[in-house]
C-alpha cells in the first residue's frame, strides 16, 4: 500500500522518526550531521537524540556519536548503507543537474525498498523527497531492478504468500528487466509520478542498491527513455567504482 504524508504531519515526531532509521541505517553520527540532515538546528538536533538515548532508541559510543540502540537492534549493517550513500551522493546530484529530474537512491529489503537518499530537482513541478520511505519492492523501479536479479525460488519465497501479486506475471516482468537493464515504473506507486530504475553492482558483481530517476508522469515520454537510460548507466557505473575504492580502502573485518 502506497503511504502518503498525513494531512496533519506533527513535524517534531517525523523528525524523531526519521532520526531513528538514520541511526539504524547508516549510524553512527554526531550532533552537526543529524542536524544538517533533518534540516533542523543543532540544538534540535541535539534534544530529539538526548529523547531518543532515553527510550533505549540511540546510544553513545566512545568518541560522542550515536547510533542505534537496543530498541532498534543495534547498528548491525549500517556502516555498508552509509558507504554506499557517501559513494552515491556526489553522482545523484551530478545525475539531477544532468536531466533536471529527482534522484534516488534505494536498497532492497525482503519484498520492500526503502529509499535511502533522494536529491531533488529545482523544478516548479517534480517529485519531492522520498528518502526513509518504504514501497513495495516489485511496483517501484528500482525494487523491480533488483528483484530481477533474484532466482524463482527467492521469488517464490517472498511471493508466494502474497495473493494480491500475480507471481507469474512478476516473473514475466522481471525477465524483461533482466533482458533491458532496466525498469519503469509508470504511475504504479503514485499517480502522476513515473520513474526509471536502474540497478548498482556492488564490489562482488551482486546488486547492492538500485538509482532511480522520479518524474512528473505529465514530463515522461518514451523517446526520451534511451536519454535516462543511459545516464543512469553512467551514474550507476561511477557510484560503482567508487564502491570498489571504499572496499579497497576499508576492506571487510572478520
Amino acid at each position: 500500500m502506497v503511504k502518503n504524508k498525513p494531512a496533519y504531519s506533527i513535524e517534531s515526531v517525523d523528525h524523531a522518526l526519521r532520526l531513528a532509521v538514520l541511526l539504524r541505517q547508516e549510524g553512527p553520527l554526531r550532533v552537526a550531521e543529524v542536524a544538517e540532515r533533518l534540516g533542523v538546528a543543532r540544538s534540535t538536533a541535539h534534544r530529539l537524540l538526548a529523547m531518543l538515548v532515553y527510550r533505549d532508541f540511540a546510544e553513545q559510543d566512545a568518541e560522542r556519536r550515536y547510533l542505534a540502540g537496543p530498541v532498534l537492534g543495534g547498528g548491525a549493517g549500517a556502516e555498508p548503507v552509509a558507504q554506499l550513500r557517501a559513494a552515491a551522493m556526489p553522482h545523484l546530484a551530478e545525475l539531477v543537474r544532468r536531466t533536471g529530474e529527482t534522484a534516488n537512491l534505494v536498497i532492497l529489503l525482503g519484498d520492500q525498498v526503502r529509499f535511502v537518499a533522494t536529491v531533488e530537482c529545482d523544478a516548479i513541478l517534480r517529485v519531492g523527497d522520498r528518502e526513509g520511505r518504504i514501497l513495495p519492492a516489485h511496483l517501484t523501479s528500482g525494487g523491480r531492478v533488483l528483484l530481477a536479479h533474484r532466482d524463482d525460488a527467492e521469488l517464490t519465497a517472498l511471493y508466494a504468500a502474497t495473493p494480491e501479486v500475480d507471481l507469474d506475471a512478476l516473473r514475466r516482468g522481471l525477465r524483461q528487466v533482466r533482458r533491458q537493464g532496466f525498469a519503469v515504473n509508470n504511475q504504479a506507486t503514485e499517480a502522476g509520478v513515473t520513474a526509471v530504475g536502474r540497478a548498482i553492482l556492488g564490489p562482488g558483481g551482486a546488486p547492492s542498491a538500485a538509482l532511480s530517476l522520479a518524474m512528473p508522469t505529465a514530463r515522461y515520454t518514451r523517446t526520451r527513455l534511451p536519454e535516462w537510460v543511459g545516464e543512469l548507466a553512467r551514474c550507476s557505473t561511477r557510484v560503482e567504482a567508487d564502491l570498489v575504492t571504499m572496499a579497497q580502502a576499508w576492506p571487510p573485518t572478520a
